[in-house]
């Protein structure tokens, strides 16, 4: 486990406020059995179930059981109970394009979606591009497939979520405009105009998207993203008005 407080890093600034207590939940990439461990982890650190749980977005690809984790989390009983928030992936908006158009299947199935697929156990054309029949052939099969609640999910998935000074979003915002002021664009896909600005924000943001080899915790932003499909390492980040620390698989 790590340990980090935004009380030693705010220099000048008083820690930022929030209510309550939330773990935020980086990108956890098919990774069922990361995901449960860490649910077990949060639920020994919160026994009584008196927190609310944000998940950061990218719940699918590039892991081996993308469609396992939708299940965990529609049906688990420690994430009910903890009034959970999800947010949108970037991955999963290139999934939802996919759907509507399998134009999007080449690139989609270049990061990961192949094995999104195969969850569904729809096979993905062979080859790195395949031919436009094929992949309109393999939108049909999932479009059948996808079970209705993990479309009601996937199409329920929110942007952000505001608490306190702190702004949770899968990727980022552009520093140079209010952090409510902006697209999917931003929310879903920014990195370097983001992570390579250090200006001072309204909000802390938290955010996963860009894996790092240890989770981040400064005046600027929290960072969960551990790279869980490779590293075997799922992050959350807990966070009070104390400050945030860090539980890992």
């Amino acid at each position: 486990m790590i340990i980090s407080s935004l009380r030693q890093i705010f220099r000048g600034r008083a820690p930022a406020s929030i209510a309550g207590v939330v773990y935020a939940i980086g990108d956890i990439h098919g990774r069922r059995d990361l995901l449960l461990a860490l649910l077990e982890k949060i639920a020994a650190d919160d026994p009584h179930a008196a927190s609310d749980l944000i998940f950061l977005g990218d719940y699918i690809d590039r892991g081996p059981d993308s469609a396992g984790v939708i299940d965990v989390l529609l049906s688990d009983p420690r994430i009910a109970a903890r009034r959970p928030v999800f947010l949108k992936g970037n991955h999963e908006a290139t999934l939802l394009a996919f759907m509507e158009d399998a134009e999007h299947g080449p690139a989609w199935s270049r990061f990961g979606g192949a094995d999104t697929l195969v969850s569904y156990e729809v096979r993905p054309p062979r080859g790195v591009a395949g031919d436009p029949a094929a992949w309109e052939g393999v939108r049909s099969q999932l479009n059948n497939v996808l079970p209705a609640a993990h479309l009601q999910f996937l199409n329920g998935l929110v942007l952000f979520e505001e608490r306190g000074d702190y702004f949770f979003v899968h990727a980022g915002i552009d520093p140079n405009r209010p952090v409510k002021a902006q697209g999917e664009a931003e929310y879903l896909w920014i990195r370097d105009e983001f992570l390579q600005d250090e200006r001072r924000l309204s909000h802390v943001i938290v955010h996963g998207h860009t894996p790092e080899p240890e989770p981040v915790a400064n005046r600027r932003r929290v960072g969960t993203d551990t790279g869980a499909y490779a590293s075997g390492r799922l992050t959350a980040a807990r966070i009070d008005s104390a400050g945030v620390r860090f539980l890992s698989t």
